[in-house]
């Protein structure tokens, strides 16, 4: 059963590549998809995928090279949902109590929803207006897709709890404008994808690979796979406790969306690797782990920012130790080095919020095995 700490399997692992590309190919920028038809053309073999600068023809989506790709596409269709499946009655009486929830409960609430609604908007943004053009494989575009997708509707859930509760829905929205700790986390994150966004980036010279390589780092590793994070386990300390059960099961599904879109990611910047070791430079993994440091500063920061005094058995320093055991984590999944000797994990119970084969979730509020057909296993 795949759990929460154990997300570093999976999925298999990336292909290996025995004959690298010559630099005459590397040299070209990649196909798009919307090439001109070409009459007689040869069908694409498997060895002419690649996952970036990849010149064969990307509206042939097989034979397939990654398995791994298509297999989550396929896990990300059985595994629907939709926001207003999940019963929010509880969390509205609740909300409209003023004896129901403290100002520091209130306030974890509101930080959360403020952040997570403009952030998934920002992963989807990167998703669509840069990364999909410069993927050059047609199984992880298929990917890709469904996971645009469901950054759409993780939104929409948002949206959803907001309205439910009453909340001023602009204040929630625009808290990426607002609150510094919600800002910063949104302006680093920008930083990475202004380059693929530029109508005139193109891949195929070393340092565009990288800048490629680096978004991808950027928004899988780093905003997905730790900047979100702290708002999961303050949302689930609450459901834990009976309170806003109803939230905390849209976050229980979106961090297994997420969580499938983090190992993803993580398997298409291995495989960059393999195809592509002169970027694996050392220069650039030290790089990337002063990004990832950065990352978990931040992340600190934030969970300081929207619980100064600790609230729900939690406090900011047990989640410095949970960051720094969750940054361990993402530096193996990529193989770089972990840089916290002995951060542990304060918050075992996390790994429960993956474990969604059962009859009911732990709140206890509804059936949670919503897999098309039961056709989705994470053994």
């Amino acid at each position: 059963m795949l759990t929460f700490e154990n997300d570093t399997v999976a999925s298999p692992s990336p292909v290996p590549v025995t004959e690298p590309e010559s630099s005459e190919h590397k040299a070209n920028t990649g196909a798009t998809g919307l090439e001109d038809i070409e009459m007689g053309a040869s069908r694409v073999q498997v060895d002419d995928k690649r996952i970036i600068n990849c010149r064969a023809d990307l509206n042939q989506l097989v034979p397939f090279k990654y398995q791994w790709a298509w297999q989550k596409y396929l896990q990300g269709c059985a595994n629907h949902w939709m926001p207003n499946e999940i019963n929010m009655t509880a969390d509205v009486a609740l909300w409209k109590d003023p004896n129901g929830l403290t100002e520091d409960e209130r306030t974890v609430v509101k930080r959360c929803l403020g952040f997570f609604s403009t952030a998934d908007s920002l992963v989807a943004n990167n998703l669509v207006l840069g990364v999909y053009r410069h993927i050059t494989n047609p199984e992880c575009r298929q990917y890709l897709l469904r996971q645009a997708f469901e950054e759409a509707l993780h939104t929409h859930a948002y949206q959803y709890a907001i309205e439910s509760l009453g909340m001023d829905e602009s204040e929630l929205f625009n808290m990426y404008r607002e609150v510094p700790s919600v800002a910063t986390k949104a302006s680093w994150a920008l930083q990475f994808t202004k380059n693929l966004n530029h109508p005139d980036f193109v891949t195929g010279t070393p340092e565009n690979d990288q800048k490629l390589l680096r978004d991808l780092i950027a928004f899988y590793v780093i905003f997905e796979g730790i900047f979100f994070y702290v708002g999961f386990v303050q949302i689930f300390a609450m459901g834990r406790r009976n309170k806003m059960t109803g939230t905390a099961e849209q976050f229980q599904y979106i961090m297994r969306d997420e969580s499938m879109h983090m190992n993803f990611g993580i398997d298409v910047i291995n495989q960059i690797k393999i195809e592509n070791p002169e970027l694996w430079s050392d220069a650039f993994q030290e790089e990337v782990i002063g990004m990832i440091k950065k990352g978990v500063e931040l992340e600190c920061q934030y969970a300081i920012d929207t619980m100064p005094r600790g609230i729900l058995g939690l406090n900011a320093a047990m989640f410095k130790d949970y960051l720094e055991f969750i940054a361990n984590r993402r530096f193996a999944q990529i193989g770089l080095p972990e840089q916290y000797p002995g951060a542990t994990n304060p918050f075992p119970w996390m790994s429960e919020m993956m474990d969604l084969n059962k009859e009911k979730n732990f709140f206890e509020t509804r059936v949670t095995e919503y897999q098309t057909g039961g056709a989705l296993s994470w053994d």
